[in-house]
């Protein structure tokens, strides 16, 4: 299933977070809130997660089609963004076992969570 959501990686949380609003944890609280209200459901056991970040602006017309659907190898981390998704559908992630993950660029973001 492709949910057409910008991906975006889980921050590092501290005690603070609950009344200091760091923009980047309400950032994550936004989207743990529309991935909830687009998936609906929890996570499978064993998952394959695709992020597909959305190119920068900045980029020239000529660049973004060179880099159309090739691997995103900067941040954010894949394994934070694994985290925001697990965290953000699941109560208790430890149930699942296996996670095939990878990150790709593209002109717009999604995320696609298949079951294995």
């Amino acid at each position: 299933m492709k949910l057409a959501i910008n991906p975006v990686a889980k921050p590092r949380m501290t005690r603070s977070d609950r009344w200091a609003k760091r923009p980047a944890v309400l950032r994550y609280w936004a989207f743990a809130d529309e991935l909830r209200l687009k998936y609906k459901k929890e996570l499978p056991e064993s998952v394959e997660l695709k992020f597909f970040l959305p190119m920068p602006d900045s980029w020239s017309k000529k660049k973004k089609a060179l880099m159309n659907g090739k691997p995103h190898k900067q941040k954010p981390d894949l394994d934070n963004c694994v985290k925001s998704v697990a965290d953000s559908l699941n109560k208790q992630d430890s149930n699942i076992y296996r996670i095939h993950a990878s990150k790709w660029y593209s002109y717009k973001g999604a995320i696609e969570i298949n079951e294995l």
